[in-house]
């Protein structure tokens, strides 16, 4: 795998998972849009580790500078 996203996208997703991890652990957001949110989260989560987006790959996007 090669990366395909870049240090803002990575970022800016990580932000997002933990705020809508907040939004479910809170109690604010329940039921089955809280466990989406969950598995969205980790999905996010996920990617921004390894730093790698298996759709991006698809539509062939990259978000990282190449060198």
């Amino acid at each position: 795998m090669t990366k395909n996203m870049g240090s803002t996208d990575r970022i800016v997703r990580t932000i997002i998972a933990i705020v809508a991890l907040y939004l479910y652990f809170s109690g604010i957001v329940a039921g089955v849009l809280g466990i989406v949110l969950i598995i969205v989260s980790a999905i996010f989560l996920l990617t921004s580790l390894i730093s790698f987006c298996p759709l991006y790959s698809l539509f062939g996007i990259k978000s990282c500078k190449t060198h």
